[in-house]
């Protein structure tokens, strides 16, 4: 039996944690969702034969790194991509293919070698495509443990995102019907700042967005005083 440490602490990530542990995988996991705990001592009590950090906002240790095998799930095609806010910079470029690449870590963010990757749609909320990808992700988890696959040297151009802010979700300078409803889409997720408009005395925030067959967005919306 193998041992599988499990670096997340979005809950849309529950689901595939219990997948790990199920029979199926013949696995022991043990689960790390607090940056706190998340320590080279815990490492080296648990002893696990990989570590794999499907979505995590922090850094990662290099006592942890270089002495255990990591594997970070990136939501580009890297090297292109690198850095922060994947999923809604993808979008708002206008991207609606994809891939997870799961790559080891090191001390330059995100430009470790590649494992393996797998094609993403982005269709849909941020949080249906994290959904779907955690879907995709554990069947690389699965792939990686059963056939250990030689990590290779990323190749291609260089492409960095810059990680967006709160501020980033004002919708109130777009032009356009499609870009305001990927706005809205990139955002609706557990743990994200949603799109919105402000007035001198309120603020709307905008979820739930479709996209009718007229070109209208129908959303449901949360006002609050500023």
């Amino acid at each position: 039996m193998k041992k599988i440490l499990l670096v997340t602490d979005k809950t849309w990530h529950d689901q595939l944690d219990e997948s790990l542990r199920s029979d199926e995988y013949d696995l022991e996991c043990l689960r790390v969702t607090d940056k706190k705990k998340f320590t080279f001592e815990l490492c080296q009590k648990f002893s696990p034969d990989w570590i794999f950090i499907p979505h995590w906002s922090y850094m990662i240790p290099q006592e942890i790194f270089t002495n255990f095998r990591c594997v970070v799930f990136h939501m580009t095609d890297l090297p292109y991509g690198r850095g922060g806010s994947p999923l809604q910079n993808l979008i708002v470029k206008g991207h609606e293919e994809t891939k997870i690449s799961a790559i080891s870590v090191t001390d330059e963010i995100d430009a470790g070698k590649v494992y393996l990757k797998r094609s993403l749609n982005l269709n849909g909320t941020a949080e249906e495509i994290f959904i779907r990808s955690s879907k995709i992700i554990k069947d690389m988890i699965h792939t990686i443990i059963n056939e250990t696959p030689v990590p290779q040297k990323q190749k291609g151009e260089i492409v960095k995102f810059n990680r967006r802010k709160p501020a980033d979700g004002d919708i109130s300078h777009l032009e356009s019907i499609q870009d305001i409803y990927d706005f809205i889409r990139m955002l609706d997720c557990e743990g994200y700042p949603k799109a919105f408009l402000e007035t001198d005395e309120f603020k709307f925030e905008f979820t739930r967005a479709s996209l009718k067959a007229d070109k209208s967005i129908k959303a449901d919306v949360r006002i609050s005083k500023k």
